[in-house]
């Protein structure tokens, strides 16, 4: 009985992970494109591609004028002093992602506008409407992890 249940349990842990990784074979390039709500729901940004590299743009901010002067957000925390006046809609702050043909894209950088940092980063799919995106610095292990809600297909071509 014991060998029965072990075999069973076997069995459905290996169909898991078979079809997990049938899902994660699935993806296409261009199946990250389209507009994404970030975790906390503040933020909205639109992944999209030019000559061959996937960038993101934040096109939507749940406050997008500043409380005190009513006036739209600006990058204030940005290093640069030319750059703490530029609006916040419209930002692209994701650049240079590639495609590894499997699951994963890699080797791009996103800014994070509550610190004015730039971080290492990459982007996987946690489920066909949910992106696992991860900034670090350095190595993988020195980061965190947030997660993107799909809120539109991507464009039509």
């Amino acid at each position: 009985m014991k060998k029965t249940i072990t075999t069973f349990l076997l069995l459905l842990t290996m169909t898991a992970w078979s079809g997990m990784a049938a899902y994660a074979q699935a993806h296409k390039a261009d199946d990250i494109l389209g507009t994404w709500l970030n975790e906390e729901a503040t933020g909205k940004i639109q992944l999209y591609k030019e000559n061959g590299k996937y960038f993101g743009k934040l096109v939507w901010l749940k406050e997008p004028t500043d409380k005190v002067s009513g006036l739209p957000r600006t990058d204030k925390e940005n290093p640069d002093a030319k750059l703490k006046t530029a609006p916040l809609i419209g930002m692209v702050n994701m650049k240079n992602f590639s495609f590894d043909g499997k699951e994963e894209w890699s080797g791009g950088t996103i800014y994070d506008p509550k610190n004015g940092k730039t971080y290492k980063c990459y982007i996987e799919f946690e489920s066909p409407t949910k992106l696992k995106v991860r900034g670090y610095v350095g190595f993988s292990l020195l980061g965190r992890n947030t997660y993107w809600t799909k809120t539109t297909p991507p464009p039509q071509k």
